[in-house]
């Protein structure tokens, strides 16, 4: 699977990051690479609850895009 993940510098070091398709799924890392890699681990234990749970991934929200003129 491929979920779209959000990094933000942070002004005192290193990178948060979030899952827009995951409610509360957050994680940071001290470099890009070490938060993309901490994401993944927190997605794949957020599917996990996800599982233990019973819940669908249909249950989630969805992202699209949407154009606008400006």
């Amino acid at each position: 699977m491929r979920f779209k993940v959000v990094l933000e510098k942070e002004e005192d070091g290193g990178y948060s990051v979030h899952v827009p398709a995951l409610p509360g799924c957050h994680t940071q890392g001290d470099t890009r690479e070490e938060a993309l890699m901490n994401a993944k681990e927190a997605i794949e234990c957020y599917l996990e609850g996800l599982e233990k749970d019973k819940k669908p991934l249909e249950s989630l929200p969805t992202i699209d895009i949407v154009t606008v003129a400006v």
